[in-house]
C-alpha cells in the first residue's frame, strides 16, 4: 500500500532579519529534491516549517516543534532539510529526534550529505557529522564570549535603550594602522534625569517598598523620560541596574559570589566609576527580552561615573531580594467581571476590583472598584468615588440580556445605521453618475485629439496633441479608478431587514446563554460585545464595539436589586463627558459602596 502520509520541509536561520533569503534557498533546493526522488508527491501534500532566528544549540523552535506534533500524529512519512545542522547542532537532540522517527518510520533526508540511515555506516556517519556540528557552534558560541570579553575590559557603552539618567557620547575607539579613528561610545550622565533616579534609590532605602517608593512619586507628579508615571515595574528596573553602582570591591565580591564573570582588575574599583554588564539579556522575537542567570553576566568596570554608592545599591539588592521572598500576595477579587474594562472617569486609569471578607444577601463576597491611580496617589491624584463591584456588575448583566430584545437601544442603533447607510447610499450613486459623465467627456476629447493628430502634418503640432492626449488619460486613469472605489462602497454599505432580524435573533440566543455561563465564561463573552465601562462619579457608561456616532443614545429600563428603587441605565456611543454630574432621572445611578 502507498504511503498517504505528507512530506515535511524543514529550513532555519540563526538571525532574524525579516528577509529570509537563506530560508528560500532551503525551501527551493528540498523542493526539486522531493520533485525529483518523490514524483508522485503533490505540491499540497509537501509542508514547509520555518524557523527564522532561533540557534541549533537546542530545538525548542515553534516551527519544529508544530512539526514533531504532526509526526507523533504519524502525518508525516519524510522529513527533507537543505543539511543536517539545520534540525539541531546538539548530538543529545539530534539523537532524540531520530529515535522519534525511527518510532513512527519517518524517513529523513539531508540533501547534502546524502545519509542512507538504514546502514550502520550511514547511521555512525551522520552521528560523526553532529558531533562536528556540536562542536563549531560551541566554538562559535566561544569566540562570541572571547569578543564580549574584550569588549567588557574596554567598560565602552554597546547600544541599546539608554538607562535613565544617562546619555550616550561618542568617544575614539582605536586607531587602524593606517591613522583611521573607530567609533566607540560611553554613557554622560544627564543631571535632571539623575536626580529622579537619586530620589528612587533614597526613597526605596528609606521605606523598603516599592508601592510606597511608587505613590511618593506619583504624589510628587515625578515621571519618566518619556513623561509617562513610574509603574512599580520600571522602579525595579531602575534599582536592579548595575550601571549606577560605583565600582567597589564590596560589589565586584557580589557578582563573583552570583557566579558573574568579572573581567576588571582590583585597581579599577576606585569608588568612582560605574558598573557595565554584558550579555545580560536574550533577544526574544515576538516579545521583551528575558534577562539571563546571573552566572552568564560578564561584569566590567564602565567609563562613565556611577552615581549610587556601592553600599547602597547593595542595600537595595537585599531590600529587593527579601520582598521578592515574601509570600504575602495582595488579595484579588475572583468575581469581578469588569477587570480590564471598567475606567476612571477622571483620570482614565483602571478601576481595579478590591475584595473583602463580607458577604452580600446572596451569599458573593461583596467588592468594590476603586481608581489604580487614587489608590496609589493615596488621593492626591484622582478623587474618583468608589463603585460597588457587585451592583454594577450586576447591571451590566442585565443589560447584556436584553441585547436581543427589539426595543433594545442596540437593535434601535442598527435600525439608524441602516437608514443612514441609505442615505449615504443615494448619495454614492450620484458621485458615481458625475464620475462616470467626466469620464467619457475625456474619453471624447481623448478621440477628437486622436482625429487632430491624424489631419496634422506638423511633427511639433502632433507632439502638443500627444501630450494633452497623455495628460487627460491620466485624468481619465484617475476618475476610473474612484468609481470603483464608489461602486464598492456602495457595495459594502448595505444592511438588509433580513440581516437585522438574524442579528436580533443571534441576539437572544446569546443573551439566553449568557446567564448560564460561568464566571471566566462570562468575562470572554462581555468582551465580545463591550469595548470599555466608564464610571464618572454618578453613572456608568458602556461603550459596545462599533457605536461611533455621538449622537447615538438609548436608554433602557433597568431595575436595581438590594431594596433600591427602580431607575434607568444609559449606554451611550463614544462622546464628551459633560462639565458637570448629570443629573438627568432617566439614567441609572448606582450606589456608592459603603466607606
Amino acid at each position: 500500500m502507498n504511503d498517504q502520509r505528507k512530506i515535511a520541509i524543514y529550513s532555519r536561520k540563526s538571525k532574524f532579519t525579516g528577509k529570509g533569503e537563506s530560508i528560500e534557498n532551503q525551501m527551493s533546493w528540498c523542493h526539486d529534491y522531493i520533485k525529483l526522488n518523490f514524483p508522485d508527491i503533490s505540491s499540497e501534500d509537501v509542508l514547509e516549517f520555518e524557523d527564522e532566528g532561533y540557534s541549533g544549540g537546542n530545538v525548542n523552535r515553534p516551527e519544529f516543534q508544530k512539526m514533531m506534533q504532526l509526526v507523533a500524529q504519524n502525518e508525516i512519512q519524510a522529513i527533507v532539510c537543505y543539511k543536517l545542522d539545520r534540525v539541531s547542532r546538539s548530538l543529545a537532540d539530534f539523537s532524540e529526534f531520530r529515535k522519534v522517527l525511527q518510532a513512527k518510520q519517518v524517513e529523513f533526508v539531508s540533501i547534502t550529505e546524502k545519509f542512507d540511515t538504514t546502514t550502520p555506516a550511514g547511521k555512525a556517519m551522520m552521528d560523526i557529522v553532529i558531533v562536528f556540528a556540536e562542536l563549531e557552534r560551541a566554538t562559535i558560541a566561544q569566540r562570541i564570549r572571547d569578543n564580549m570579553l574584550q569588549l567588557a575590559r574596554s567598560g565602552r557603552w554597546l547600544g541599546g535603550n539608554r538607562p535613565t539618567g544617562y546619555k550616550s557620547k561618542e568617544i575614539v575607539g582605536s586607531r587602524t594602522i593606517d591613522g583611521k579613528t573607530r567609533k566607540a561610545y560611553k554613557l554622560e550622565i544627564v543631571q535632571e534625569e539623575m536626580e529622579i533616579v537619586k530620589i528612587i534609590f533614597q526613597k526605596f532605602l528609606e521605606f523598603n517598598s516599592l508601592t510606597k517608593t511608587e505613590t511618593y512619586l506619583l504624589q510628587n507628579h515625578i515621571v519618566t523620560q518619556t513623561g509617562r508615571k513610574f509603574s512599580i515595574q520600571s522602579i525595579r528596573t531602575i534599582l536592579k541596574n548595575p550601571v549606577y553602582a560605583k565600582a567597589t570591591q564590596e560589589v565586584k565580591e557580589y557578582f563573583e559570589s552570583k557566579g558573574a564573570e568579572v573581567c576588571s582588575e582590583n585597581e579599577q574599583f576606585d569608588n568612582k566609576h560605574g558598573m557595565m554588564v554584558y550579555n545580560k539579556t536574550v533577544e526574544c522575537i515576538g516579545t521583551s527580552n528575558k534577562e539571563r542567570p546571573m552566572e552568564e553576566w560578564i561584569v566590567a568596570v564602565g567609563k562613565h561615573r556611577g552615581m549610587i554608592e556601592g553600599a547602597d545599591w547593595l542595600k537595595a539588592q537585599r531590600f529587593l531580594q527579601q520582598n521578592a521572598s515574601k509570600s504575602f500576595r495582595k488579595p484579588k477579587s475572583n468575581i469581578a467581571l469588569l477587570s480590564g474594562l471598567l475606567f476612571c472617569g477622571d483620570c482614565g486609569s483602571y478601576m481595579r476590583p478590591k475584595a473583602t471578607q463580607r458577604k452580600n444577601s446572596d451569599g458573593e463576597y461583596i467588592f468594590n472598584y476603586l481608581c489604580e491611580i487614587k489608590e496609589k496617589s493615596k488621593g492626591q491624584l484622582c478623587q474618583m468615588e468608589t463603585i460597588s463591584g457587585n451592583q454594577l456588575d450586576k447591571m451590566v448583566c442585565e443589560e447584556i440580556a436584553k441585547l436581543g430584545n427589539v426595543e433594545n437601544g442596540y437593535i434601535k442603533m442598527l435600525r439608524g445605521l441602516q437608514k443612514k447607510i441609505k442615505n449615504d447610499e443615494v448619495s454614492v450613486q450620484m458621485q458615481i453618475s458625475a464620475l462616470c459623465k467626466q469620464e467619457k467627456e475625456l474619453q471624447k476629447r481623448i478621440e477628437n485629439l486622436i482625429i487632430a493628430i491624424s489631419a496634422t502634418g506638423s511633427e511639433r503640432t502632433h507632439q502638443l496633441l500627444a501630450e494633452q492626449i497623455e495628460q487627460l488619460e491620466m485624468e481619465r486613469k484617475n476618475i476610473f479608478e474612484k468609481i470603483k472605489e464608489q461602486e464598492t462602497v456602495a457595495c459594502v454599505k448595505t444592511i438588509s431587514n433580513e440581516e437585522i432580524e438574524r442579528m436580533q435573533q443571534y441576539l437572544a440566543d446569546f443573551a439566553n446563554a449568557f446567564q448560564t455561563l460561568g464566571i471566566e465564561e462570562k468575562r470572554e463573552a462581555l468582551r465580545l460585545f463591550i469595548k470599555k465601562v466608564v464610571w464618572d462619579g454618578q453613572q456608568a457608561h458602556i461603550y459596545f464595539f462599533g457605536h461611533t456616532n455621538d449622537e447615538i443614545c438609548w436608554e433602557a429600563k433597568q431595575a436595581a436589586t438590594s431594596g433600591l428603587q427602580t431607575r434607568s441605565s444609559c449606554i451611550s456611543g463614544p462622546r464628551k463627558r459633560p462639565a458637570g454630574p448629570s443629573r438627568s432621572r432617566n439614567r441609572w445611578t448606582p450606589p456608592t459602596a459603603p466607606a
